[in-house]
């Protein structure tokens, strides 16, 4: 199920802060708030509406926190490694390497301030009944048979695929037509194989010598450079191969390969037998802008991904950072021998002219079989205002024969950011009128929550003794040679006592926690000697992995909104939270008519009794632990990131600019244009107000990874660990919240699994 579920514009909603209020006397000057606490040595957090107890019941004006004008480029390093390495690298080299656009000139931007991400990684968490897992954007898919794991065991499945193809596959006896894919599995202990179905879009020719002499082969290797080997258990019809993966590891490398065993004259090379796809795609921004480089890519095979990077960009003559370009179009043919090809783009509108030459692939790189990319620069005429515009894209041969045309169309021209948080009525009636037949039509329905024991698939045995004398939150202590089962083999990148280290999520003797990587040998299920206590169910689970939020800064305002937003049911919400004694009749004396208006008003009664109760009751903490157990994980997902980035701008306070600097690499001009909007009467930004600009900048920053809030956190939290004197030596509570977002796919297949035994 997607994290998105709930909504698609998760993170594309910007919510004004301090705006909304219930009658529980939450009313937000986080100035006050700040200044009275100040003196507070407390080490917890403080949500907005608790900091209000200093002020003694005087009302005060309410402000919101204004949206900088400026956005954060996010800065790609691209490594084709595991998603940990690249990381690792990235974040050791560039530190972020990101620098700020002002958004009244993005209008005038290339695009720079559009990358993100662009590695596309498909992994599905699969039970004995099996299924499938399709890498997006392509013919690519994996199947899992029934019983291919026991009952109560799950097999992860990740899918990724390489453009490039592995070397010393490509010359006149063999040529590559498919991506090379990377399969990677978390359990061997498998009773079936798995299917891998992919479509080439490659055929051998049908006459006789073409059909002797050539063969369609899937290659397999445990390490992506090679050697590869020849399955054996293959099926081949027309374009489309079905292989059977026998013998399986953590990690597998296929690639479809056509092989001849000799060529004979007239033929040239394997070509001239083969039916070969040659595929051209066409990136550029995801938004126009009056001036903006396009990138025209050529592969031998049919896989075209949604986004591609580019790292030799140009601008003001030195080479810019690695920006990642968004698929607008892309066209296949055959081409029947490697030949050197001339690509021409035309603008159909004159208000749109197209620059530079015409862009030669060469022969030899077609036969190289690598990814070959040319740029291609648009600009408007006459500085008009760009607008959404067509144009050709043709390619010939050196002799002037065409060898394909086809036209692409652009995307919109950049929208106005500042906007996203006021969408037109027209836009709100349409969600409100699908959430009414949604409700109409019963197609919203929570889950079940179930208490189960939670299953393990893979665990670790300690190498060595670790026991604090001060004790760190969230970091597990052990003796050498107990068992630790751990919820994956995915690893946090935090700081532990004064370095920054891999850690694995475990379980031992009960509680959740991290340990470090280097301490522990990974261990399977089988080979478990004895376990601690090694029962942990989906409900000690949820309560551990959402303590965090009992300390981290909110307003409850965006809270209150959010949720009446995205939960579609009030009852359900009300049994989870305890309120199952509430009726039609309740409503009817408030007058509350519609969903949200129901929703809005059980999480006010939550809030009021957490107010009333608040040495033992913790507002947030209860609300979080309720939505997952009505597996709202999308809803989740921004509550967090809405949280942690408040928290951290006020933990950070002037030591934003510090972050800022080494990290995203401002200026002291730019960091000066985050701070204007909050500069006092006396021109500076007070101490109990710095948080306000730290806020706007790590917004800005987070914007830019759209959906991809998991690395959001991750990012934050290598930031924050690399900074003079880390914030995140005290405060370790973004570091829980990376267990709890590590801990989210197990508790969601356990906890509302439809199987009577985990």
């Amino acid at each position: 199920m997607s994290i998105l579920k709930e909504d698609p514009f998760l993170f594309l909603r910007q919510i004004e802060i301090g705006n909304s209020f219930d009658s529980s006397g939450d009313e937000l000057d986080v100035d006050q708030g700040l200044r009275s606490s100040s003196s507070r040595t407390s080490g917890r957090s403080k949500s907005v509406s608790e900091l209000l107890d200093a002020l003694g019941g005087t009302t005060h004006t309410h402000h919101s926190i204004q949206s900088s004008d400026q956005i954060l480029v996010q800065d790609l390093e691209w490594l084709q490694n595991d998603r940990e390495a690249y990381k690792m690298a990235w974040l050791s080299q560039r530190q972020l390497a990101r620098s700020c656009l002002d958004l009244n000139t993005i209008n005038q931007s290339p695009g720079w301030a559009q990358t993100q991400t662009a590695e596309t990684i498909a992994v599905c968490t699969l039970n004995h009944q099996g299924g499938s897992v399709q890498l997006p954007d392509s013919d690519i898919t994996v199947h899992v048979p029934q019983g291919h794991v026991a009952i109560g065991e799950f097999q992860e499945v990740s899918l990724r695929a390489f453009l490039d193809p592995p070397p010393k596959l490509n010359h006149d006896l063999s040529c590559t037509i498919s991506p090379l894919l990377e399969i990677r599995l978390s359990n061997l202990n498998t009773m079936e194989a798995i299917l891998l179905e992919m479509k080439t879009g490659t055929e051998v020719k049908t006459d006789p010598l073409s059909q002797v002499m050539t063969k369609i082969v899937c290659l397999h290797s445990l390490d992506r450079e090679g050697p590869f080997q020849e399955l054996n258990n293959c099926y081949v019809y027309k374009d489309t191969i079905q292989a059977k993966l026998l013998d399986l590891s953590h990690v597998m490398y296929i690639v479809i390969a056509a092989q001849a065993t000799i060529i004979q004259p007239p033929a040239a090379t394997i070509w001239d037998y083969l039916h070969k796809t040659t595929s051209i795609g066409i990136y550029g921004p995801k938004h126009l802008h009056p001036s903006f480089t396009a990138v025209f890519t050529v592969c031998g095979h049919n896989y075209v991904p949604g986004k591609f990077t580019v790292s030799d960009i140009r601008k003001g003559g030195k080479n810019t950072s690695p920006v990642v370009f968004h698929l607008w179009g892309k066209h296949s043919f055959s081409l029947d021998k490697p030949q050197d090809l001339i690509i021409s783009a035309f603008s159909c509108d004159p208000d749109v002219k197209e620059e530079g030459e015409r862009k030669v692939i060469a022969q030899g790189q077609l036969e190289a079989g690598a990814v070959v990319h040319q740029q291609v620069f648009f600009s408007s005429v006459g500085h008009r205002e760009m607008h959404l515009f067509v144009f050709r894209v043709q390619v010939k041969a050196p002799s002037g024969k065409p060898v394909t045309q086809f036209f692409v169309t652009s995307p919109d021209p950049a929208p106005n950011l500042k906007s996203f948080s006021y969408l037109p009525d027209i836009f709100q009636k349409k969600r409100e009128d699908r959430r009414a037949s949604l409700l109409s039509s019963g197609l919203v329905k929570y889950p079940t929550f179930q208490n189960k024991n939670l299953n393990f698939t893979s665990y670790g045995v300690t190498l060595k003794t670790v026991l604090r004398q001060s004790k760190i939150d969230y970091l597990l202590e052990y003796l050498k040679g107990d068992t630790i089962a751990l919820l994956g083999e995915g690893t946090v990148r935090a700081i532990g006592q004064s370095k920054v280290k891999e850690w694995y999520v475990g379980v031992l003797r009960g509680k959740i926690g991290l340990v470090h990587c280097k301490n522990v040998k990974v261990i399977s299920k089988e080979q478990v000697m004895s376990m601690s206590d090694g029962i942990l169910t989906t409900k000690n689970l949820l309560e551990q992995i959402a303590l965090p939020f009992k300390n981290l800064t909110y307003v409850y305002s965006v809270v209150l909104t959010l949720v009446s937003e995205k939960v579609d049911d009030w009852q359900v919400l009300a049994n989870v939270l305890g309120y199952s004694n509430l009726a039609q009749e309740d409503f009817d004396r408030i007058q509350a008519d519609k969903e949200p208006e129901r929703v809005s008003y059980i999480v006010k009664k939550l809030k009021e009794d957490c107010h009333e109760d608040k040495n033992t009751r913790k507002f947030l903490y209860e609300l979080i632990v309720a939505l997952l157990k009505m597996d709202c994980q999308g809803l989740v997902a921004r509550l967090i990131q809405e949280a942690v980035i408040l928290t951290s701008a006020v933990k950070l306070g002037r030591g934003w600019r510090e972050l800022a600097e080494k990290s995203a690499g401002l200026t002291k001009h730019q960091m000066q244009a985050y701070e204007n909007p909050h500069r006092g009467k006396s021109g500076e930004v007070s101490a109990e107000t710095m948080w306000k600009p730290a806020y706007d900048f790590l917004y800005a920053w987070s914007y830019h990874y759209g959906n991809s809030y998991r690395d959001v956190l991750q990012d934050l939290q290598s930031a924050l660990d690399r900074m003079k004197n880390p914030v995140t030596k005290r405060w370790r509570d973004l570091t829980g919240i990376l267990i709890l977002v590590n801990s989210l796919e197990i508790l969601r297949v356990t906890a509302f699994s439809t199987s009577q035994e985990i």
